[in-house]
């Protein structure tokens, strides 16, 4: 229950149960879910790492009575539960029933980061038994699977440090007003890989490539003489018109859904000009349909 006070703003009464929010931290060993729950809790959050999943509402509930003490609680929740790890998703549907404002963070990274991390501090993965790191990664992955499908936000951490993993999170639970839907806008070279955690790609290699034009060669896509050459090639600006229309029926549908976060990624062969020159243009025409956006350039400067 509420009251109201002159001003008209509606505040708890002395006693009331507050429900607090809720992030899941889980993902990859090795992926970076300890700096995760210290970034978490330097912002103020109150973190529980490994908690049985079955006491996870029990936790919430326990938040729900500290009288707006503990209004954000951070769970991190992976593997090392063993058998306990299967009543993750059950006891995150109850949560959802009951209305819990519920966001779950998935720390990604390529086997070939984990693998050199693993070895670094010379520890064995927590699933791999007497066989190599490698198997425990892909039973890892395995038993993931399902939960990552249901994560709200992928992170990569594979080309990403300590401070770089940290400004990501900072960015998306520092304690501000929080938007409707935050999207990344990433430009990428196919040739160093499609990123793990986008959830749309598209591709600009159908557009001639200013690689092939001396002058242009050792320019980027944010200087104005190569978007220039870029859209004034057949098909580019109908490109960004279509794509733009489309990710407005899409952004729509995130919001009813509930999902805040939405990476896009734009590729070209290198991730130098024509992802760059696109990507850029495309986080304008987000930010004017409201959109908060971040753009990244991932591989650019990389050749």
């Amino acid at each position: 229950m509420t009251v109201t006070d002159d001003g008209g703003t509606a505040r708890p009464q002395p006693g009331a149960e507050t429900t607090p929010e809720l992030v899941i931290i889980s993902g990859m060993s090795g992926a970076g879910r300890s700096t995760a729950a210290k970034c978490l809790e330097d912002l103020g959050w109150f973190v529980v790492d490994n908690l049985p999943p079955a006491l996870i509402p029990t936790m919430v509930d326990l938040g729900a009575r500290s009288q707006g003490a503990v209004a954000r609680i951070g769970v991190v929740v992976d593997v090392r539960g063993r058998k306990f790890f299967d009543d993750l998703l059950t006891s995150l549907d109850e949560l959802e029933k009951r209305g819990v404002r519920l966001r779950v963070v998935f720390l990604e990274s390529s086997d070939d980061a984990l693998v050199r991390r693993f070895e670094s501090v010379r520890r064995p993965h927590p699933l791999q038994a007497d066989g190599r790191i490698v198997d425990g990664i892909a039973q890892e992955r395995d038993l993931l699977r399902e939960l990552r499908g249901e994560a709200d936000l992928v992170i990569d951490t594979s080309n990403l440090n300590v401070h770089q993993l940290r400004a990501k999170l900072d960015a998306q639970f520092a304690d501000h007003d929080e938007p409707e839907l935050r999207a990344t806008v990433m430009s990428f070279g196919f040739k160093y890989g499609l990123p793990v955690d986008a959830d749309l790609v598209v591709d600009c290699r159908f557009l001639p490539n200013p690689h092939w034009v001396p002058e242009l060669r050792a320019r980027t896509g944010t200087d104005s003489d190569v978007a220039d050459y870029v859209f004034q090639q057949p098909g580019a600006n109908e490109f960004l018109d279509g794509y733009t229309d489309l990710l407005r029926i899409v952004t729509e549908g995130y919001r009813r859904e509930g999902k805040r976060y939405m990476t896009l990624a734009v590729g070209c062969t290198g991730g130098k000009h024509r992802s760059v020159a696109m990507s850029e243009r495309l986080t304008k025409r987000l930010i004017a349909d409201g959109v908060e956006t971040v753009l990244v350039h991932r591989d650019m400067g990389r050749e």
